[in-house]
C-alpha cells in the first residue's frame, strides 16, 4: 500500500521506498526504449546501408539508411502528441506500459527482417513502418517516464530524479553499442549475415523486464489530485488545451531541448559513421568509445542536474549552451584527426559534456513549464519536436555538408553553433521556476483538509475550489 508525505508547507511527495521504485522504473523503461531506439541510428550508419540498401553506391546507400532513421524522429512528435494526451487524461503509468510494449515488438520485428537480397523493395518498407512504430512508442516514452519522477520527487531534488529519464538514454545506449560490438567483432561476413540480428531480438527480453518493473509502481499522486476533483476529465482534449492555452510554453520547451538534441544527433550518430566511413577506425573500437562515452554522459547528466537543484535549472542549462557553442569547433577538429585518442576526447566533450549539461536538467525545467492538467503533452511534444529537429535530421545534413565542403567539418560546428544559439536564446527568455512546489505550478497551493483515499491507497487532497489550470 502506497502512501504520501506532506510537508508542513503544503507540498507532497513519494515516501523514499515508492521514490525509489519510481526512479528505478523511470531509468529502466527508458533505457529499455533508448536501447531499441538509439540501437537502429548504430546500426543506420555501419549496418543497415549494407543489408537494405545493398544496390545503392555506398555514399546513396548511407544517406538513405540515415533517411529511415529521420523517420524514426519524425515519428516522435506524434507520438508525443498521442501518448501525451492519453497521459493527460487516465494516467501517466498505463501509457508507460504501452510504449515500452510497443517499442520491444518493434524491434524484436527488426531482427527478423528478411534482407532486401530476400524480399526485395518490401525490406526497406517494412524497415520504415517499423522505424515509425520505434518514432511514435519513445514519442510518448520520455514525457511519462519524467513525469512520474518529476511529480513525486521532493522540490529540493525535482532536477535529479527528472534526469532519471534522460540518464537511461546513455544507459541503453551503452547496452545496445556494447552488445552491437560484440557482434561487430564475429568472424568473417557472420556480423552482416546474422550477427547485427542478436542485439535487436534481445529486445524481447528487455521489454518484458520493463513491464514487470512498471506494473509495480504507482501514479503519479499530483495527477491523481487532478483526476479526483476534474468533472469534466472525460471531456478534456488535453492537447488541444496545450495548444490554445500554452503556446508560449510549448515553443520555449522545444526551442530550449535543441542543443541537448543536437549533441545526440551529431556525436552520436552521425560521428560515429563518420568515423568508420573514413576507415581509420575498426567499427568495434568506434563502438566501444561510444560507450565509454555513454559511461561519462551519465555521469555529467548527473552532476549537470543535481548542480540544477542548487543553482536553478535555468542556469545550468544556459551554461551548457555556451559550452556548446566554445566547444563546435574544437570537436570537429577532433574528428578530422582521425586518430583514436582524438575521437575518444571529442566523444567525451561532443557527447558526454555538452549533453549532460544542455539535457541533464531539461525534464525538470520542461516539466515546470506547465501545469498538471497538460503536463505530459506539454513536455512529450516539446521534446519530441526539438529531437526531430536537433536529432533526426543532422546526421543527413551533416552528410550533406561535409561533401559540399569537400571533407571539411567546419559546415558542421557552424550548424551546431546555430541550434545552440536557438536555445540559448529560448533559456534567457524564460524564468526560472525551479524553486516552485509543484501544486504552484498549478495555481494557489492546496490545503490540507479533506484528504481522502484512492483505491491504491494513495493520499488524495480535495480541493476543489483550485482552478484547474492556468496560463504558462
Amino acid at each position: 500500500m502506497s502512501t504520501t508525505t506532506t510537508t508542513p508547507g503544503g507540498a507532497y511527495h513519494a515516501p523514499p521506498a515508492e521514490m525509489r521504485r519510481i526512479l528505478f522504473s523511470s531509468f529502466l523503461g527508458t533505457a529499455v526504449e533508448y536501447y531499441d531506439f538509439i540501437l537502429y541510428a548504430t546500426a543506420a550508419g555501419i549496418v543497415f546501408n549494407q543489408i537494405f540498401f545493398s544496390d545503392l553506391d555506398p555514399a546513396t546507400g548511407l544517406f538513405v539508411s540515415f533517411g529511415t532513421l529521420a523517420i524514426g524522429y519524425i515519428a516522435r512528435p506524434l507520438g508525443g502528441i498521442i501518448f501525451g494526451n492519453l497521459g493527460d487524461r487516465i494516467g501517466r503509468k498505463a501509457i508507460l506500459i504501452g510504449t515500452v510494449l510497443i517499442m520491444g515488438i518493434a524491434s524484436t520485428l527488426i531482427g527478423l527482417l528478411p534482407t532486401s537480397d530476400q524480399i526485395g523493395i518490401w525490406a526497406p518498407i517494412l524497415l520504415v513502418t517499423l522505424r515509425l512504430l520505434q518514432g511514435i512508442a519513445v514519442g510518448g516514452e520520455w514525457g511519462g517516464a519524467m513525469l512520474l519522477a518529476f511529480e513525486n520527487a521532493k522540490k529540493e531534488s525535482r532536477g535529479f530524479a527528472s534526469a532519471f529519464a534522460y540518464m537511461g538514454a546513455p544507459a541503453g545506449t551503452i547496452a545496445g553499442t556494447l552488445i552491437l560490438s560484440a557482434m561487430a567483432a564475429l568472424p568473417g561476413d557472420a556480423f552482416l549475415e546474422w550477427g547485427w540480428r542478436v542485439p535487436f531480438l534481445f529486445s524481447a527480453v528487455l521489454m518484458m523486464l520493463a513491464i514487470f518493473i512498471r506494473m509495480r509502481v504507482s501514479e503519479s499522486r499530483v495527477f491523481r489530485e487532478l483526476s479526483e476533483r476534474s468533472e469534466k476529465k472525460k471531456a478534456r482534449v488535453p492537447v488541444a488545451e496545450l495548444f490554445r492555452e500554452h503556446p508560449r510554453a510549448l515553443l520555449t520547451a522545444l526551442g530550449a531541448g535543441l542543443s541537448g538534441q543536437m549533441a545526440q544527433g551529431l556525436m552520436g550518430a552521425w560521428a560515429i559513421s563518420y568515423a568508420v566511413q573514413q576507415a581509420v577506425l575498426a567499427p568495434t573500437e568506434v563502438l566501444n568509445m561510444k560507450a565509454l562515452g555513454g559511461v561519462a554522459t551519465i555521469a555529467m547528466i548527473i552532476l549537470a542536474s543535481k548542480l540544477s537543484d542548487r543553482l536553478g535549472r535555468r542556469k545550468i542549462l544556459i551554461a551548457g549552451n555556451i559550452g556548446a557553442m566554445v566547444l563546435a569547433f574544437p570537436v570537429m577538429w577532433l574528428l578530422e584527426m582521425g586518430t583514436t585518442a582524438a575521437f575518444l576526447l571529442a566523444i567525451f566533450l561532443g557527447l558526454s559534456t555538452v549533453q549532460g549539461f544542455t539535457a541533464g536538467p531539461y525534464g525538470a525545467y520542461a516539466g515546470e513549464l506547465f501545469p498538471t492538467s497538460v503536463r505530459y503533452s506539454g513536455t512529450s511534444i516539446g521534446y519530441q519536436m526539438a529531437s526531430t529537429l536537433g536529432a533526426g535530421f543532422t546526421p543527413m545534413i551533416a552528410t550533406v555538408l561535409v561533401t559540399a565542403g569537400g571533407g571539411s567539418l567546419s559546415p558542421v560546428a557552424g550548424m551546431w553553433i546555430l541550434f545552440s544559439a536557438v536555445s540559448l536564446t529560448a533559456l534567457i527568455s524564460s524564468r526560472d521556476r525551479s524553486r516552485q512546489d509543484i501544486q504552484d505550478l498549478d495555481g494557489p497551493a492546496m490545503p490540507d483538509e479533506g484528504a481522502g483515499q484512492t483505491e491504491a491507497g494513495m493520499t488524495v487532497i480535495q480541493s476543489p475550489s483550485r482552478p484547474e489550470t492556468t496560463k504558462a
